[in-house]
């Protein structure tokens, strides 16, 4: 039987893949998307008018979203808004992303089979913030918190928690690294240069995040998947650093190499996010989306798909294109250059740690950029609790050391083994939250009071050992 297959965010970058992937198999599935009502959406999904039911609408509108879930077998959620939206519009961010989570889990709830409907989250690697080196290394249970400024980031934290919470029978958080496609090249913007220069990230193409989302709506995607979190990649040969990516990125554009076109003081030091994944391989065994494609032949494809104008670049000199550029490192408010003209002295210090840590920043031909420690030589965090065993054989001993381990503790006093059961914790700032051990040691969350955007790692990480080891 053909299943049901209600997706949102089917115009964006990750949605439109997954949109593109199931309509290759229209014997299998019947497709319902939400889209805005707009003259460019209206024009771009026109030529698939017969091939999938659209409900115009909005996310943030219940009635609209309740409208493609019913019916559904397999709900994935996609849409919402990102970079670089998401950095101008914080607010707007956070609650359109909380808003439609909260929609789309209770449309679910309302239907008559819900137990049986799939559901499928996209997260973010924006949840996991600064990971520096030797922290570097990541997994799926290591704590998350988002970095300053980040709205998008502490979007994506609540939104999954509204998922992993909600009761739902059959749902998956799956987070998404950064996304390789090809209008990656074209984003020139201020917020380019809110990425530490030597910091990492296992990247993933569009085309397998597209498959991912085909492939987690089969019948052979087995039982014991659901109910889970897992980080998105397409693979070792993904893993860059910054640096590196810059370097890719440049040459698929015909430009000169970032020491020729860039000051290395541009790029900030921390607060951002990204790592290489210990465990990233676990969704391609479940899924079997990645393509493997050798990643310089990946950019050569990038860079062959660009109008032919790009071209020009190889003629103009480094220093047309470093004006450029710098006219985006000044940008009034978004461009690090401004910070530090205008001594934003809270930007400076969570972007680069204060105003002498900028100022100590070398000349490019003192950076050493080689690769960070492998996995060998990398910090694998301790959780804080036997990871051995299941959450369910777990004691309530074992459930308070991995409380203290965040810098709180566990109020309950008594485990039956469900770890989806909300139990009752207390952060170090004395707030008291419920939430599952699942939730906490699977998910990697904690106090939801302690989330807001102007939260700071500094006073946090005097009573937290994870952010301690992350705050240097």
């Amino acid at each position: 039987m053909k299943k049901t297959v209600f997706l949102t965010g089917a115009t964006g970058t990750m949605g439109w893949a997954g949109l593109t992937e199931l309509l290759r198999s229209p014997e299998q599935y019947n497709v319902t998307i939400l889209a805005r009502k707009s003259p460019k959406n209206e024009k771009k999904l026109a030529p698939l008018a017969d091939k999938v039911r659209i409900v115009w609408g909005n996310l943030m509108r219940y009635e609209d979203v309740l409208e493609g879930v019913t019916g559904s077998d397999v709900v994935l959620h996609v849409g919402g808004m990102v970079s670089p939206s998401a950095d101008y519009f914080p607010e707007k961010t956070l609650k359109v992303n909380v808003s439609a989570a909260q929609n789309v889990v209770k449309a679910i709830l309302a239907q008559p089979n819900a137990d049986s409907i799939k559901t499928v989250y996209i997260g973010s690697v924006a949840q996991t913030s600064d990971r520096p080196v030797p922290l570097h290394w990541g997994r799926i249970g290591d704590p998350i918190c988002a970095s300053e400024y980040d709205c998008y980031g502490v979007s994506k934290i609540i939104a999954e928690r509204v998922f992993a919470e909600s009761g739902l029978k059959h749902w998956v958080s799956l987070r998404q690294s950064g996304i390789l496609y090809p209008g990656i090249l074209k984003n020139f913007d201020p917020i380019m240069f809110h990425v530490p220069i030597k910091g990492v990230l296992e990247w993933a193409t569009v085309e397998d995040s597209g498959r991912l989302l085909e492939r987690v709506c089969r019948d052979e995607v087995p039982e014991e998947f659901w109910n889970r979190f897992y980080n998105i990649s397409s693979g070792p040969e993904y893993r860059m650093t910054n640096y590196e990516f810059e370097r890719r990125l440049l040459k698929a554009t015909y430009c000169p190499p970032p020491e020729k076109i860039f000051n290395a003081n541009w790029f900030v030091l921390k607060n951002f996010h990204g790592q290489y994944y210990l465990d990233a391989d676990v969704l391609e065994d479940y899924l079997h989306f990645r393509a493997n494609i050798p990643i310089d032949d990946y950019f050569q494809q990038l860079s062959d798909s660009l109008p032919g104008f790009f071209k020009l670049a190889k003629i103009a000199p480094p220093f047309v294109i470093k004006t450029a550029l710098r006219t985006l490192a000044n940008k009034k408010i978004y461009g690090t250059q401004y910070w530090i003209k205008h001594q934003d002295m809270r930007r400076i210090k969570a972007y680069y740690g204060g105003m002498e840590k900028y100022q100590a920043i070398p000349d490019w031909r003192e950076w050493d950029l080689s690769e960070p420690p492998g996995r060998e030589n990398a910090v694998h965090i301790d959780h804080g609790y036997d990871e051995t065993k299941p959450l369910s054989a777990l004691t309530v001993s074992e459930l308070q050391a991995a409380a203290e381990f965040r810098g709180g503790r566990l109020l309950s006093t008594e485990y039956d083994g469900d770890p989806a059961k909300k139990l009752s914790w207390q952060c170090h700032d004395g707030h008291t939250f419920e939430a599952s051990p699942k939730l906490i040691l699977e998910g990697g969350h904690w106090c939801p009071e302690c989330l807001p955007p102007e939260w700071r790692y500094e006073e946090q990480a005097k009573h937290n050992p994870f952010l301690a080891q992350v705050y240097r």
